[in-house]
């Protein structure tokens, strides 16, 4: 889900690939070259199936795939300032869009499609690549750090509101206005990611060694989790399971780190637990008057009671520290400072970690939800030339598997093929066709139809672009001259849409 690694556009960068994501629902990977992109399915451990390629447009650095369906997101480093928009099932183009800079960052909803220049984000509606929004004057943003929910029911938008402090603006890509900003940490922000619901908003700083969740909208701080405190490092992407049990961030060490999510109710109490401990009256033996406290019956209770007494002692910022939660699981890479990123999906009714790194190779690992531990690397497939793939036999997990692992095989797979109606491999529409405006009336464009999807047509396009059309194959240029600010209303906004120029 999460797009290029955070410090590689606009310029270029080392290792085989350019750039690669997970769409949004991690059923697909794509990778950018310089001599094109691929789009892979990842709906088998074994075998990595190539869906699509093209040569057409070299150097690419963005390639985005909107969930399993027919429409890719293409920039390339020829034309930094242009994004295409393309239905590869049909080989057409369905729009192109320039921009006033280069093109950081581009994410992709089904109501929303995002662009992030260094000192802009522009939002447009993907039914019909309307330019509803352009969010000016934000702090200087040279890696195109944003995110967008993926959910399209709320399409909440997350950028960085500050240069020198790790806070987070949240902004309704629906209402299209500012909903709060979060002072997330005390660095700048090298991660954010919303969870697929968009309830919830992860985030790390250039320092790498902590990470935060907040609720969503209120910005609520619900969960700390540290990564490390040995060393800072460069965090490269962070991710939620589709489930939001467990998130996970990778970074330029070896190591990638899985958090898991408890539900809050068992924290809270935990924490009341403690609380009530705490204020209990006290006897001059120093025993509580009420009844005494349950003795820890292992060793490893003793230890943490131990340090939950010590902690109401120490420092605010020793005792926070103690009470940060720590990797539930961790994948070992054979690698270090190669770009990467990583993804948590269900394949084959198993969770499994997935990374993707720069030299061309996507890495699959065993998750155990229910211990947690260190992952098991299963399979390594190449990106490049045939897609052979190599298997670590050493660690195969095939021929035995804990008790309590092997029982999540009885779960139903949430994220082996995308559960979204209205989106398939093979939707579409033809090139010309107009799209009824009842189609959207209720709900996001849908792929699954030959009848749907962007609106191709002159008579659609003269009337809503003001002869912008895609089917024409029209440039459209957005800029900051004829956008507008937040202070202006969306429908002004709408009504006028961007500037049109022939190709």
């Amino acid at each position: 889900m999460e797009a290029v690694a955070a410090d590689s556009p606009p310029g270029r960068v080392e290792g085989a690939l350019s750039c690669f994501s997970f769409n949004q629902d991690c059923t697909s990977l794509a990778i950018g070259t310089k001599a094109g992109y691929k789009l892979f399915s990842l709906s088998s451990v074994e075998q990595l199936d190539q869906v699509h390629g093209s040569n057409e447009i070299p150097d690419v650095y963005i390639v985005e795939r909107l969930f399993s369906s027919s429409l890719v997101v293409v920039v390339s480093h020829t034309k930094p300032r242009q994004m295409n928009v393309y239905h590869f099932k049909k080989g057409t183009e369905i729009c192109n869009y320039s921009y006033s800079s280069n093109i950081l960052s581009i994410r992709l909803n089904r109501q929303r499609l995002l662009v992030c220049l260094e000192e802009s984000i522009y939002i447009h509606n993907i039914k019909d690549m309307k330019l509803l929004k352009t969010i000016l004057d934000i702090p200087a943003n040279p890696t195109g750090l944003c995110a967008l929910s993926i959910n399209h029911s709320n399409s909440y938008v997350a950028y960085p509101g500050s240069l020198t402090t790790g806070e987070i603006v949240l902004y309704d890509g629906h209402s299209l206005k500012t909903v709060c900003t979060i002072a997330a940490h005390e660095g700048t922000l090298a991660a954010i990611a919303f969870n697929a619901s968009g309830s919830k908003l992860a985030s790390a700083s250039e320092k790498g060694t902590v990470i935060r969740v907040f609720s969503v909208p209120d910005g609520q701080k619900l969960y700390e989790f540290r990564r490390g405190m040995k060393r800072y490092v460069t965090i490269s992407s962070l991710v939620f399971s589709m489930d939001s049990q467990f998130l996970c961030a990778s970074s330029n060490t070896e190591t990638v780190h899985i958090f898991k999510l408890e539900h809050l109710n068992n924290r809270l109490s935990c924490f009341c637990r403690s609380q009530t401990t705490r204020n209990k009256p006290w006897s001059r033996s120093g025993l509580s008057l009420s009844r005494r406290p349950e003795e820890p019956s292992t060793w490893s209770g003793y230890v943490g009671k131990v340090f939950m007494a010590a902690s109401n002692y120490l420092p605010a910022q020793v005792s926070d520290m103690m009470n940060q939660d720590r990797a539930f699981a961790t994948g070992r890479l054979s690698f270090s400072g190669q770009r990467n990123i990583c993804t948590l999906s269900t394949i084959q009714k198993l969770p499994r970690l997935l990374v993707a790194s720069s030299d061309g190779h996507l890495y699959i690992y065993n998750l155990d939800p229910q211990d947690g531990g260190e992952c098991v690397l299963i399979k390594t497939h190449s990106l490049l030339g045939s897609g052979t793939s190599e298997e670590n036999k050493e660690n195969d997990l095939r021929p035995s598997l804990p008790q309590s692992y092997a029982a999540t095989v009885a779960r139903p797979s949430a994220a082996a093929v995308s559960t979204v109606p209205g989106y398939s491999e093979d939707g579409g529409a033809l090139r010309g066709e107009v799209i009824p405006e009842h189609e959207f009336a209720t709900g996001p464009v849908c792929l699954d139809d030959e009848n749907e999807f962007p609106p191709l047509g002159a008579e659609f396009s003269l009337s809503s672009w003001h002869a912008g059309g895609a089917a024409g194959g029209h440039r459209v240029v957005a800029s900051e001259q004829n956008s507008k600010t937040d202070s202006e209303s969306t429908q002004s906004c709408c009504e006028e849409g961007p500037t049109a120029a022939g190709m």
